[in-house]
């Protein structure tokens, strides 16, 4: 019998700051190539979506997520995201458990967002926004209040802004404009329309590029994201499925010019330059992340009534 842990199983043993440390420790150890990421395959089924099998290896385990994006889903009443993250045990091949494949994103995609705000931007940032209240945005939300930090939320459908900031007592913007004029900003959208395009961020802003996780897809103009400094979550991940793909492609930027984020929590590159420099970091989503999440999760495998799956 092979324990699966659900959603709320997943929610229970992970909070959100022990998310934010997982994926910090997650990014240090594959900078430091402990941690192995073969690429992510994507199976493509356009205009609809696409799936993604995503595979790692660190600590002792090998994981596998098999996970889905179909951004009209929420029209049809279906999540955007499902799918099963399998952990396996790296010595014998036996497989530990299964998880909700959704929730472990969640967690992932909003630890990794303010993890990156937080290392990437001004020492005296003030305020944070994030755009986009769906499950990803509140997880973005959530982590950076349990930071400590208060955060204002928009979403092209208020109703849905408004109902995220008192489940989880954050604010609503009182415009697109006032969310994006943000010190510390998060993009959470499905990434089909540009919300940031040459010239609209301020010295010193910092981005968190979460939605541009695939081919067509982008949050910011190739000419806004030449004029700041990028960061990517992995470079060969991000130059040819993320926000860096397009400006890659047009030779706006070249590998020289991105710098991976665990390379600065790692200490082996330096972040932020000055209190002006304008800095974005592009998230693609990595399956070490997933794995540094589930890995947290099992910790807790005997607080929880787990179910359990016979193969």
């Amino acid at each position: 019998m092979v324990p699966f842990f659900s959603a709320r199983d997943v929610e229970a043993a992970v909070s959100p700051g022990r998310a934010l440390e997982a994926v910090r420790g997650a990014f240090v150890a594959y900078a430091r190539g402990e941690w192995s990421m073969p690429p992510k395959v994507y199976v493509p089924a356009y205009p609809a979506g696409d799936f993604r099998a995503m595979p790692a290896l660190g600590a002792g385990h090998a994981a596998l997520k098999w996970v889905t994006s179909f951004p009209g889903n929420p029209a049809r009443g279906l999540p955007t995201v499902t799918g099963v993250v399998l952990l396996s045990d790296a010595k014998t091949g036996a497989l530990r458990a299964l998880f909700d494949a959704a929730a472990v994103t969640a967690l992932r995609t909003g630890a990794a967002a303010v993890l990156a705000a937080e290392a990437l931007g001004r020492d005296d940032a003030q305020t944070a926004a994030v755009i986009g209240a769906g499950v990803n945005g509140r997880a973005a939300a959530r982590t950076f209040l349990a930071q400590g930090r208060e955060v204002a939320l928009w979403d092209l459908d208020a109703a849905r802004a408004e109902a995220a900031a008192i489940e989880l007592g954050a604010s609503v913007a009182c415009s697109q404009g006032d969310a994006l004029s943000a010190d510390l900003l998060v993009t959470m959208t499905p990434g089909h329309e540009v919300l940031l395009p040459e010239g609209s961020l301020s010295p010193g802003q910092h981005v968190s590029l979460m939605g541009a996780d695939g081919p067509g897809k982008a949050e910011i103009a190739v000419a806004e994201l030449a004029r700041a400094r990028v960061f990517c979550d992995d470079w060969e991940q991000a130059s040819h499925n993320g926000e860096l793909a397009d400006a890659v492609a047009a030779g706006e930027i070249a590998q020289d010019d991105v710098t991976q984020l665990g390379d600065v929590l790692a200490g082996r590159a330096g972040g932020r330059h000055s209190s002006e420099e304008i800095t974005v970091f592009d998230s693609t989503g990595l399956a070490i992340q997933d794995l540094a999440i589930v890995l947290a999760a099992i910790e807790r495998a005997d607080e929880l009534e787990l179910s359990s799956i016979d193969l």
